[in-house]
Formats: C-alpha cells, structure tokens, sequence
C-alpha cells in the first residue's frame, strides 16, 4: 500500500475539502508513492514525533496539527520548522495532516460521546456529509443538571487530565457545547443556542469573565486537551482498514506543558 493509497482512505473519513480556509490540511510533504509498511499517528509534529519517525524508520507520519500552516519562502537548517522539514524529506517520510478537515467531520461528535451528551449536533455548521450536517463542535444535553464543579470532574476524568480552567461560577447546567482546540470563536454561536457551559481550551482571561458574564460558563481543558482523540480515532479506524497489512504506531499522549 502506498501513501496515495491511504490518503483516498483518509479522505473518505475526513474530505479535504471539508477544511477551513484558512487551514493546510492534505498530503504535505514527500512521494504519494511511498510504499508504506509502517504509519505513525501524533497530534503535533514536534521534535520528539520526528525523532521517533526516524528511529522507528516510519514511512508515513498522520498528524491533526499540520506541521505547515502558511507558504514557507525557505527551507534551511537554520529554524526549526526547516530543521524538521529537512529530516523528513531526507528519511523520505511522507506526511500528511488532517486538521479542520477532521475537526468537521469527527473530532466535536467523539468528545460529546465520551462526555455522554444525548442529541448531539453540530455546534457551528459548516457544510453537509452524507445527508447529515456537519461543523465545527457539538452541543447536546446531560441527562441531569449537575453543577458546573461536577461537570468540570467529569471532563477531568474522562479525558484523563491533571487540571482544567473554569469560569462561571457552581450555577447548574444540563445543556453543554463542546468545541475541542481553540473555541473561544464559537462562544457566540453557544450562547445563541443556549448553551449552559462550552468545554474547550485556549481561552483567555477576558474572555472566559466575558462569556461567564453573559450566562455561558467555561471549562479550559487545554488545547491539547480533548484533541489527542484524534491518535486514539484515527489509529482505530485504520486498524479495521488495513488488517494487519501496515503496523501502526501512534504518539503517547503528552499534555505539552506542566503545572507548577
């Protein structure tokens, strides 16, 4: 199986068509006709994954974040973006990154179904796939109120975290959006639909006070967070396609940052 090969598969999973604008997501660097025996899945390609992408001799690496985001005018040893760039291509690694794209299509129904949300839709439609609309986040609803305390525990233990971020105060919520990343652009479209709480990470200090102030409470959990369902997502579903045929190595999961 080739790189090309896999990429129609991922395409049937995530089209990239379905990407925001402004995003890079697609087959970014190396030979669609790599042969690949071996892929690994990461969240992030940094240092450590393109470490590990050498040392494990991988063929291809599946990211969520895409390594390139903008037009790069040069590619040198000099910037650690070219550093990585250069490791790649010189080991003939393929890559591709599957962000926004994926974002649409899977990410914002996989958290709603780990925090066990009923109803679940698409929080900010962007388009339609397969007779059903899709977008960026969810919201749906708990099957009791519970305080903004405990909801906070449940996403703390079902995503496996050693802290979050909350603004809004021990009022009772039962109606919650979900929007893994950076979702501080959808808060408007929460408080449209009624949102009791919105989980999401990257938000700022204003922000989170701002939103709280408008009745909508926050729960950080980072942007790293709810995303690293990408590895466990996508390595899955391509264990049921490839059968054995290609070994598939995923990332750790590794909260970029510590608390002190």
């Amino acid at each position: 199986m080739n790189a090309g090969e896999i990429r129609r598969i991922l395409t049937g999973l995530a089209p990239e068509e379905y990407a925001m604008d402004w995003d890079n997501s697609g087959f970014l660097l190396g030979r669609e006709e790599k042969e690949v025996k071996k892929v690994l899945i990461t969240v992030d390609v940094d240092d450590e994954t393109v470490e590990t992408a050498v040392k494990q001799s991988v063929d291809l690496i599946i990211s969520h974040h895409p390594l390139l985001f903008s037009a790069v005018k040069r590619i040198t040893d000099g910037d650690f973006i070219g550093k990585r760039i250069l490791t790649l291509l010189g080991k003939d690694i393929a890559y591709y990154a599957m962000h926004t794209n994926y974002d649409v299509c899977r990410m914002g129904l996989l958290a709603a179904d780990r925090l066990e949300l009923t109803g679940a839709l698409p929080l900010e439609v962007t388009g339609e796939k397969d007779g059903r609309a899709v977008g960026i986040g969810c919201i749906g609803t708990l099957s009791t109120e519970v305080s903004v305390t405990e909801f906070a525990e449940r996403v703390r233990k079902r995503f496996g975290l050693c802290g979050l971020r909350c603004f809004g105060g021990e009022k009772k919520i039962q109606k919650v959006a979900v929007c893994p990343g950076a979702g501080s652009s959808v808060i408007p479209e929460a408080l449209k639909k009624g949102a009791d709480v919105l989980v999401t990470g990257d938000i700022g200090h204003h922000t989170g006070i701002d939103a709280a102030a408008q009745g909508l409470s926050i729960i950080d959990a980072g942007h790293y967070g709810l995303e690293y369902l990408f590895i466990e997502d996508v390595k899955e579903l391509l264990e049921e396609q490839f059968k054995g045929e290609v070994c598939l190595l995923s990332m750790p999961k590794k909260i970029p940052f510590s608390i002190v």
